[in-house]
């Protein structure tokens, strides 16, 4: 599967999915005008990766420094499709790095490794620049 690489812009993350090496990464702010349509082919390609992996080891780092509420739905969405991934046979860990002074989103980190027991979820605390 190819390699999904979208560069970050001021309101939306840079995502870099290398698939052929299972190591996917969101990083940077999320907030575009429709983040539906930001993140459904993002989703659609995740999906179509994760559905020809079998007993894969899969790293996830996800590293936003913002997202409101309607990338909020779709980082539940991504999250849910490894989730899925991970409850089929696949070892999926998810790096959730958080500013060690951002409660809201150490908290919706929490949330995620609550609602999401399959993953393998490890929370890293960045020290503010």
């Amino acid at each position: 599967m190819d390699h999904l690489y979208i560069p970050p812009t001021p309101s939306s993350p840079e995502v870099d999915f290398k698939f052929d090496e299972n190591l996917l990464s969101l990083r940077g702010e999320s907030y575009p005008e429709n983040a539906a349509a930001f993140y459904g082919d993002i989703l659609r390609q995740l999906e179509a990766y994760l559905g020809a992996c079998s007993d894969k080891k899969i790293s996830v780092s996800i590293a936003l420094a913002y997202f409101n509420s309607s990338s909020t739905k779709m980082l539940f969405n991504l999250v849910g499709l490894l989730s899925d991934a991970a409850e089929a046979g696949n070892e999926v860990v998810l790096n959730w790095y958080h500013d060690e002074e951002d409660d809201t989103i150490f908290e919706f980190g929490q949330e995620l490794k609550d609602d999401f027991t399959a993953l393998q979820f490890v929370s890293h605390a960045v020290k503010s620049a």
